[in-house]
């Protein structure tokens, strides 16, 4: 796989074709490969409560398991360590946060790219071309998409496991641009990243069904301790199934911040699922429905509410762009440090939620 540096830009850039030349192309940061935290990236934060120590421990754990420094393919699970960091680096090219575009092109630069043949082009084009969508434009993934996966050899594990990375390094990029802004570093945007658009008003449909999988289930949705077919999805990973878990319990506190903050993630996004879970408020839902002058003047003689929609709207959208601006408010109406960094740290999570729902399954139509 070629690398090359695009013009105007500071990180870099990767094609899809297979890297023939005898001299590998060296990283622009060689040295992020090595950080010793390879969720935080070597930011160095302020002390924080075993809570939030928790959940970053999670995340690291999750991390770890998820770009192993080598990952052995059998006939289920196909996804090279290859794949998975290259899928990685394009998630993180979209979010635009340099510091995790420099991990992961520093992680991806030594390792050997797969054969040059059209089968394996193709594949790799399908993989970045699904990465790519499901991090910049949720709504636009369909069942077709998971079809063009399958055509060309990922298995239904696969689909899930790249969903996972996905959703993940969504996650991990607004929890690191969260931390950046909590140390008041300055936002290095790169001129030309576009901001996520908002999933069109129409998509949510008030009298839309359940959510139904696209993706064949591991088959344990009569046992009692999966109750559900998402649960049974992710259970093709136990391991990782089962830290998610534990990160999403030990990240959501039961506040109405943290309502709002799922809300708007999910209006974003367009996860009709999630939006469906967490619209309790019939004035908010009808807010965020109607747009940003609607949500600015739901509440708007509450400091905190609506520090928190601009902060999570704009994490949410741009995290490139979030800087000690949008964090310093939260703080400066009342939240703790560990609490607002918290509170953007769940909305990433509710953001990788968002993705895994789209990109396994969709809601059935209307009855």
């Amino acid at each position: 796989m070629e690398q090359s540096r695009a013009h105007g830009k500071s990180h870099w850039y990767h094609e899809t074709q297979a890297r023939n030349q005898a001299a590998d192309v060296l990283p622009l940061v060689p040295e992020a490969a090595h950080f010793a935290d390879r969720f935080l990236l070597d930011l160095t934060l302020p002390p924080f409560s075993a809570q939030t120590r928790r959940w970053l421990e999670l995340s690291r754990q999750i991390s770890a398991h998820l770009f192993p420094d080598s990952a052995p393919v059998t006939r289920l699970n196909t996804f090279s360590a290859y794949e998975r960091l290259s899928t990685a680096l394009t998630v993180a090219q979209v979010f635009g946060v340099q510091r995790l575009c420099n991990h992961y092109a520093a992680r991806l630069a030594p390792l050997p790219g797969p054969d040059s043949s059209r089968e394996s082009n193709h594949r790799l084009a399908q993989i970045t071309q699904y990465a790519r969508q499901l991090a910049s434009s949720p709504s636009v993934i369909c069942a077709q998409s998971r079809e063009q996966l399958e055509a060309v050899g990922l298995t239904a594990p696969d689909r899930v496991l790249i969903t996972q990375i996905v959703g993940f390094i969504s996650y991990q990029a607004r929890v690191v641009a969260a931390g950046q802004a909590l140390l008041g570093l300055p936002v290095r945007w790169i001129p030309g990243m576009p901001m996520q658009d908002d999933a069109p008003a129409a998509a949510f449909s008030p009298s839309a069904g359940d959510w139904q999988p696209g993706i064949a289930c591991r088959g344990l949705t009569d046992n009692p301790e999966v109750p559900e077919p998402f649960a049974a999805l992710l259970a093709w990973d136990e391991v990782l199934s089962e830290k998610q878990a534990e990160l999403l319990q030990s990240l959501e506190v039961e506040t109405e911040l943290s309502e709002l903050a799922a809300l708007l993630c999910a209006r974003i996004n367009g996860s009709l699922s999630c939006f469906q879970k967490n619209a309790a408020d019939a004035s908010l839902k009808a807010a965020t429905l109607q747009g940003d002058r609607a949500l600015r003047l739901w509440q708007a003689d509450n400091a905190l509410t609506q520090a928190t929609i601009q902060a999570v709207q704009l994490v949410t959208r741009a995290p490139d762009r979030f800087s000690a601006a949008q964090f310093s408010p939260l703080t400066e109406q009342g939240l703790s440090v560990d609490q607002a960094f918290t509170l953007l740290a769940w909305s990433g999570a509710c953001g990788w939620i968002n993705r895994l729902k789209i990109g396994l399954g969709e809601v059935s139509p209307d009855a």
